[in-house]
């Protein structure tokens, strides 16, 4: 059996993929991009070298080495902006630290690289009114049948009524169905968490069943297409993208601004964060305090244009 500093890079790179697949249960998406991450670093690291890199050269790369590399992503082919090379950056150090723990092969070099300043970017939510608006729109369509108005409803008031993502509201199966007055999620990298289910969506949801004309087993998605099949996330994006033209809304009424307006309407009623953290599945307190800087510039902008001119 070999050992494992004879293993080549792009066998531990396979390795470490595996780990967070399985091990950390990250979702596939996830996978795929730290895979080409990966991939494209071990493959400029042996270009770089002129060599097959093995384990133990792994760890030392140096922080040369790696400026060089993230300076050929910035003006590439495929020129990365800031907030992708700092996500570079990040996948390659999740994956030396990956080295360090498993193999004790540790690139001390690597924390000398500073990754690139990245404007935080806020959370766009749409106004209460505006939400009400997308909920309500597709009962005015005359193209729609009743069952399909019916279940763009349903769909669209668990987003805001729960704060869910379009794809924890997709990945519902007819045995969740009715609701009662909490609902079990299955999130990111597969975590579950409990979320209340205000009486509005349970009713939303009821008048989808009575009139959703498919027959359904408990196993089976609950939320149809026009032709039977499970409803997608981009026909969710592609029904909100038609309600906004409807109502004059900005392009940024998406499906997941619903989600974001589901925590930011929360905030401005009185939430705390820590709830607020729970009920949207964050792993990270930071992330859901960037709802705060929302809040905060919504008083403002209100502030403002009640002011009294001069």
């Amino acid at each position: 059996m070999a050992s494992a500093g004879s293993l080549t890079a792009d066998e531990v790179l396979r390795e470490w993929l595996d780990h967070l697949a399985h091990e950390r249960r990250l979702s596939p998406r996830t996978l795929e991009a730290y895979g080409h991450i990966g991939r494209l670093y071990v493959g400029f690291l042996e270009r770089h070298r002129g060599q097959t890199l093995r384990l133990n050269d792994l760890g030392t790369v140096s922080a040369a080495e790696l400026r060089a590399h993230l300076a050929e992503r910035r003006s590439g082919d495929h020129p990365l902006n800031a907030r992708s090379l700092s996500q570079t950056l990040a996948a390659i150090r999740g994956f030396h630290r990956y080295l360090d723990r498993r193999h004790g092969v540790d690139a001390a070099q690597l924390v000398l690289v500073r990754g690139p300043r990245v404007k935080a970017s806020l959370p766009r939510p749409v106004t209460e009114d505006q939400a009400i608006g997308l909920l309500q729109e597709p009962d005015a369509d005359p193209d729609m049948e009743p069952w399909e108005a019916a279940r763009d409803r349903a769909v669209l008031t668990l987003l805001y009524g729960c704060g869910l993502r379009i794809s924890e509201g997709l990945s519902l199966r007819r045995k969740d169905a009715p609701l009662g007055e909490t609902l079990r999620v299955l999130g990111k990298g597969s975590k579950t968490r409990i979320v209340p289910v205000l009486p509005q969506v349970a009713e939303a949801v009821d008048d989808y069943l009575r009139l959703n004309p498919w027959p359904l087993d408990p196993e089976m998605a609950l939320f149809r297409a026009k032709r039977g099949g499970p409803l997608s996330a981009r026909q969710v994006q592609a029904t909100v993208q038609r309600l906004r033209g409807r109502l004059g809304l900005p392009a940024s009424a998406t499906p997941h601004a619903l989600r974001h307006s589901f925590a930011t309407h929360l905030l401005g009623a009185g939430a705390d964060l820590r709830s607020i953290q729970e009920l949207l599945g964050h792993a990270s307190l930071s992330t859901t305090q960037k709802y705060t800087q929302v809040d905060a510039a919504a008083l403002l902008k209100a502030y403002a244009d009640a002011r009294p001119r001069r």
